[in-house]
């Protein structure tokens, strides 16, 4: 079964983060579902379909270069990338042959996937790049709302420690101010 959320996954909640920025909280909650975000630098696999080269993506890639973050990516999404100033080593898709992400994967190099869903073709190879990366532990973001979230995720573990409190602590800090 494939990874990718539908409609009605994309409005169901399953965990809950809470801290003083959105950057822990969602940290939070990832943790809570047993997707553990990398808080050391390491090398990301990014491959994007066509609508989703957009600034959006590039802002994300570029915080992941500040971060210290390797990229490897598609032809497709190497170009985007470059084009807005983001190096990216490219790697071949799944289909045309070795070396692809499937290796890298497999030796334990990818960090995190960011991989949103394209056409029929494409498809077959991202289920494959999915489901391997879920078998080993790798974390896998399908959206680009997803990859925004979980790069604020990674740069707040990267510089703060997380803290545990009630609830009702969070809720009396907001209402003095």
């Amino acid at each position: 079964m494939d990874i990718t959320l539908g409609p009605e996954m994309k409005s169901t909640g399953e965990v809950m983060g809470i801290d003083t920025d959105f950057g822990r909280a969602y940290a939070k909650s990832q943790l809570a579902a047993y997707q553990n975000l990398p808080a050391v630098k390491g090398t990301v696999f990014i491959s994007v379909k066509d609508k989703d080269k957009k600034a959006q993506m590039a802002k994300a890639a570029k915080k992941l270069k500040d971060l210290k973050f390797e990229i490897i990516s598609t032809l497709g999404t190497a170009k985007f990338l470059e084009e807005n100033e983001i190096i990216a080593r490219t790697i071949q898709r799944v289909s045309d042959g070795k070396p692809n992400v499937l290796d890298l994967i497999k030796e334990g190099k990818i960090k995190l996937i960011i991989n949103t869903v394209s056409g029929k073709i494409p498809r077959q190879d991202e289920q494959k790049i999915r489901s391997s990366a879920i078998a080993l532990g790798i974390p896998v973001i399908t959206t680009l709302p997803g990859a925004e979230a979980c790069v604020r995720g990674i740069e707040a573990l990267m510089k703060h420690k997380l803290g545990v409190k009630p609830i009702q602590a969070y809720h009396k800090s907001r209402t003095k101010n």
